[in-house]
């Protein structure tokens, strides 16, 4: 089956998921998992890319982020190639280090953006790394870490997840982490690692449900997002593909141009002739 092209527009919230090839580490040490973060930072401020969580465990990696100007594939490209070629010539490897290709999900952001904060966050707990929140608070891996205020990151907009929580840093802080402890009994959570229909409505019972009523929904496995999120995401797609295709259509220029200048009540001709009026320029 082909390959879905990904979805992505500035601005758009991702859940990015990575992992080692064959299930395999790609941090070795804390001097890799440094020089991952530094990468994404060095990254981020050329991007314009903002980050709201983040956990960086030994074989995979998440990280909820708001694509900026470059877009997500370039971004990821540039991240993922560099620490490829690092890991391979610091640790003496050949081959692929991370399975596939990483998968990017783009989330509704008023329905998914807490949830998936503190999903992201609870991967060292799921993982058996940490098993309450004194240990998770000092876990220095994960935007938690940073949320907390426990380190300082000036690329993480720990701020916009504080927000959620209240305007006074302190008590945001603590209902934050009230948030977090809730979730340490929270298992794996398959609506929320991928889009589609079963995971967006909740389960398969709800899509059971639907279609004994005989309701109809929209899914997309690269959506996590309602039916309405879903038809909306993907009409700007398509409409943004058909721009592509005229663009790229040799006779495109000539009938813009010709287009605009009906609409304006300009002459073509005094246009490609370099004229100085006011109306023209």
């Amino acid at each position: 089956m082909p390959r879905h092209a990904r979805l992505d527009t500035a601005g758009a919230l991702h859940h990015i998921m990575l992992r080692g090839v064959n299930k395999g580490d790609i941090f070795i040490d804390d001097i890799d998992r440094n020089k991952f973060l530094e990468r994404l930072r060095l990254i981020i401020d050329g991007g314009k890319c903002i980050v709201y969580a983040f956990a960086l465990m030994s074989n995979h990696v998440h990280i909820l982020i708001r694509s900026g100007s470059m877009g997500i594939s370039s971004f990821m490209r540039k991240l993922l190639t560099w620490y490829a070629i690092y890991f391979n010539r610091r640790h003496k490897r050949t081959g692929h280090l991370f399975e596939n290709r990483y998968k990017s999900i783009l989330c509704e952001e008023e329905t998914y953006f807490l949830e998936l904060v503190r999903y992201i966050h609870l991967n060292p707990v799921r993982a058996g790394i940490v098993t309450d929140m004194d240990t998770l608070d000092s876990y220095p891996w994960t935007g938690h870490h940073v949320i907390a205020g426990n380190e300082a990151c000036i690329w993480m907009d720990r701020d916009y997840v504080l927000l959620f929580f209240g305007k006074k840093r302190n008590k945001a802080v603590s209902a934050y982490k009230n948030f977090i402890r809730q979730g340490l009994q929270m298992g794996h959570l398959p609506q929320l690692v991928g889009g589609g229909l079963v995971r967006s409505l909740g389960g398969w019972s709800k899509v059971a449900s639907l279609k004994q009523h005989g309701s109809l929904e929209k899914g997309d496995e690269r959506i996590l997002g309602s039916s309405q999120f879903v038809i909306k995401v993907l009409q700007e797609a398509e409409e943004k593909q058909r721009r592509q295709m005229k663009v790229g259509s040799p006779d495109i220029m000539p009938r813009l141009i010709n287009e605009e200048c009906f609409r304006r009540q300009i002459n073509p001709v005094e246009l490609k002739s370099g004229g100085r009026r006011r109306k023209v320029s």
